[in-house]
């Protein structure tokens, strides 16, 4: 028996068509070229997002040096001084304490560097 193939291919280029919205014309309307933007994009978005988390600790590192600078320290003398007394608070927290809470992190400072 013969099997007709049009239901399978018009699947995979909808799945494609699909994928493509919000793409420029040329990748939109064409199957070849969309498939080829699509695997494009998702190798970006996995780059990205490990592209993220380092713009983020470059953020946090700065925000915290600011703060440990208007505390009169430097930024690797306060992170030597909290492995120093053992205390375990990450960047992000130190970074969010540094912007909204500049009272405790005089606090985490002082204490760091006694």
């Amino acid at each position: 028996m013969r099997v007709k193939r049009g239901v399978t291919g018009h699947a995979k280029h909808k799945k494609i068509r699909k994928a493509t919205k919000g793409f420029s014309h040329p990748n939109r309307v064409s199957v070849k070229r969309g498939k080829q933007a699509v695997t494009k994009s998702l190798q970006h978005a996995t780059r990205d997002r490990k592209n993220r988390k380092r713009t983020f600790r470059e953020l946090w590192n700065a925000r915290i040096n600011a703060a440990a600078r208007l505390n009169g320290t430097t930024y690797s003398k306060l992170i030597a001084g909290l492995k120093k007394a053992n205390i375990t608070l990450d960047r992000k927290v130190l970074a969010e304490l540094a912007v909204n809470e500049p009272k405790a992190f005089t606090a985490v400072v002082k204490a760091a560097l006694k």
